[in-house]
């Protein structure tokens, strides 16, 4: 296990220089001009000039790439261009939003998508089975913004249970800063109405989210229990006279859930896609609006910081999920 966990972390710094590498030039390529943002439309050339010698935008592309490699070695992100702050305060303060809302989804939706699973598998051909397998592809098939409207239109504008968008509402204090995810916060200083408000705001996003993430977890849980309970383990340890319980809890299930635990890295892949038009229709401050703003604005830096962050805590996760699958499988340690 070590030399795999060692192996990956080898991997995962090739890795994430290829990404740097893709969107470095990717970005300077794409149409815009971060001078003129910077300067603005009345600037005139002697000032585009001035704003590109100082961010080193008039530098060849080899050496603005040795600088900002060089940088990021020292934990330097750069400057955005929209904010003028520094990319690395920028993430700080979106990416907590984004981590509260994409960990809401990921838990509901996976804890959602494996009952369906098992209740699919367990009431094969059965009503249930069959509602269970067109929650699964209505969630695959209806794209995240057209279900977030759809969602805000119901639930806001019309029947008025739910709020728009956002973290919080208009004058409802935001708690002290200690992890920066409202609901842990507002829990840790006993602010209730915070608490609830926060909650509430969560609810649209985190459905939209989860919703697809129930239909693949559900499908590929109860194709995985389909075949479990077929397999001559199975049919010994019940006429071994185990308990149906035991049977489906300690050896199906168990096994069953081995391939969705390795799809729970490309999960959360889905899930960071997403999150960039949920946030966007949602008014969600987070990475992902925070990264469409920057895209908008040809915001070399900040594009270019949020796609590293999301990288590595995508091959942090792939490498856990790797992780737990020699735990809940260790016939692999031994091969």
């Amino acid at each position: 296990m070590g030399r795999l966990i060692a192996r990956r972390l080898l991997f995962m710094v090739f890795v994430l220089w290829g990404v740097t590498l893709i969107t470095f030039f990717l970005s300077r390529v794409a149409p815009g001009d971060p001078a003129r943002l910077i300067a603005g439309p009345r600037a005139n050339a002697a000032a585009l000039e001035n704003i590109r010698e100082i961010y080193g935008l008039n530098e060849p592309l080899p050496q603005q790439y040795v600088t900002y490699m060089g940088d990021l070695l020292h934990g330097d992100l750069g400057t955005s261009f929209v904010t003028r702050q520094p990319v690395r305060s920028d993430l700080a303060t979106f990416f907590p939003a984004t981590v509260e809302l994409a960990l809401f989804a990921m838990l509901i939706g996976s804890t959602v998508g494996v009952l369906f699973g098992v209740v699919a598998a367990l009431h094969r051909g059965a009503p249930g089975d069959v509602g269970v397998r067109f929650v699964a592809i209505a969630g695959l098939s209806l794209p995240a913004f057209w279900l977030a409207m759809l969602f805000q239109l119901t639930f806001y504008s019309r029947l008025g249970w739910l709020p728009f968008g956002g973290r919080l509402a208009t004058g409802v204090p935001a708690p002290p800063g200690v992890t920066g995810l409202y609901t842990v916060d507002s829990l840790l200083a006993g602010q209730w109405h915070t608490f609830a408000d926060a909650t509430t705001h969560l609810v649209l996003p985190v459905a939209v989210l989860a919703l697809a993430e129930v239909g693949l977890m559900a499908r590929m849980v109860r194709t995985s229990m389909l075949e479990v309970l077929g397999e001559d383990y199975i049919r010994t340890a019940q006429a071994k006279g185990l308990s149906r319980r035991r049977v489906l809890v300690r050896h199906t299930l168990r096994n069953a859930l081995l391939p969705a635990v390795t799809i729970l890295g490309l999960e959360f892949g889905l899930l960071a896609g997403g999150v960039f038009l949920v946030e966007t229709i949602f008014a969600w401050p987070g990475v992902g609006r925070y990264a469409y703003d920057a895209i908008r604005a040809s915001d070399y830096n900040a594009t270019m910081g949020v796609t590293l962050v999301i990288a590595l805590v995508y091959v942090l996760v792939n490498l856990v999920v790797d992780v737990v699958y020699l735990f809940l499988d260790p016939r692999i340690r031994y091969t």
